[in-house]
């Protein structure tokens, strides 16, 4: 023991310095690192590496076979090279997008499986598209809390520790009935009275509490209504305005879900992935805010129904409404106010509803020449 002890005074002289003896402090050479807010395992081993300013991101895109993220895969790939994004879903992709680049099995409620795609893959932009939509969310709220919020924290501990650039969208669901509605500011009372509204909220406000709390680089543009010819309805309140083509080139009748003088801001989907491509290359420095409306027009289902008939004046449209949907529709925004987007990043939409009815119709009929061309 009397060894021990000596042994243990020489280390600690060693390390502090003795007073007189002319030796100097030993220096720790100390270096910052960065951390995420959840406890990291014991076992966890780590890898640094350096990035070029001039490397292409590497993208990750969960929730990438719903209305958005085939089609934001595509045009990231023509920018950054087909193996630099990879789209992630937990249901099988058809051929045609499994064969069009990078695709991996991803359930954003597996912390450790979406944290090791992240890490194998050297992610660093993540753009987090999964979530349940507002009439699907309604009828199973169990699951769309789940989902859209607890996966949500899962994707925003991950992108924290990983210094990830995070996009998130937001909707105009996340507003409601106090809100004003014509037009809706980005900064207003929010009160949404969905899950879907409410779990929106929640990743506007949790994302900007991560960029001011760890550094985060959170990103989102709340979407007004998107409409594409690329994919069905997916259970959207705002989905009537993609149903009626599909139902106007199959039988020239359309039954809508909604009251026709229902206004709701819409946009083009190439407006919308667009915009989410600008805000993401936008300098940190020229956001003046991390959340920003983005719009593009805003019409009723009896508009819209009249601008198609200009084209189609067979078509015969009805009114049987979903007294569910029709109450989440009258407490959204009529009309955004994306001005903020316009002065800070150069937003500016492309389509108009002419263009909009146009660019559908000849996307539908491109698609039957090909389908009688097979």
């Amino acid at each position: 023991m009397p060894v021990i002890r000596s042994l243990c005074k020489v280390a600690k002289q060693a390390l502090l310095g003795t007073p007189g003896c002319g030796c100097q402090p030993l220096t720790v050479a100390v270096r910052n690192i960065s951390f995420s807010p959840r406890q990291v395992t014991s076992d966890a081993s780590f890898h640094s590496v350096s990035f070029s300013e001039t490397d292409h991101p590497k993208v990750l895109i969960t929730g990438g076979l719903g209305q958005l993220g085939v089609g934001l895969a595509k045009m990231l790939r023509k920018r950054f090279g087909k193996d630099n994004v990879i789209l992630s879903d937990i249901r099988k992709p058809p051929r045609n997008v499994f064969h069009s680049g990078p695709f991996i099995y991803s359930d954003i409620l597996d912390y450790k499986n979406l944290r090791e795609i992240v890490v194998n893959n050297r992610i660093t932009w993540l753009v987090h598209y999964s979530a349940l939509l507002s009439a699907v969310g309604e009828a199973n709220v169990a699951l769309a809390r789940s989902v859209n919020i607890t996966g949500l924290h899962n994707i925003l501990d991950i992108a924290a520790e990983h210094g990830l650039r995070l996009f998130v969208p937001s909707t105009i669901g996340a507003f409601g009935p106090t809100s004003p509605r014509n037009p809706t500011p980005d900064l207003c009372v929010q009160r949404p009275r969905t899950i879907y509204g409410v779990s929106k909220v929640h990743a506007e406000l949790m994302g900007e509490y991560y960029h001011h709390r760890y550094g985060l680089d959170f990103r989102c543009l709340r979407y007004p209504g998107i409409i594409s010819a690329d994919s069905m309805p997916g259970g959207g309140t705002t989905d009537y305005a993609v149903q009626i083509f599909h139902d106007a080139i199959k039988s020239s009748k359309f039954e809508c879900n909604l009251k026709p003088s229902t206004r709701l801001p819409m946009m083009y989907i190439d407006d919308c992935l667009r915009a989410t491509l600008e805000v993401m290359e936008a300098p940190a420095d020229t956001l003046s805010m991390r959340t920003y409306n983005i719009n593009a027009m805003s019409f009723t289902p009896e508009e819209l129904a009249q601008e198609l008939q200009k084209q189609m004046p067979e078509l015969q449209v009805t009114y049987d409404v979903d007294h569910v949907r029709q109450a989440i529709a009258d407490s959204w925004p009529m009309n955004f106010d994306d001005s903020n987007a316009r002065k800070d990043w150069g937003w500016k939409h492309d389509y108009d509803l002419p263009e909009l009815v146009q660019t559908m119709l000849n996307s539908f009929a491109a698609e039957s020449r090909m389908a009688g061309a097979n």
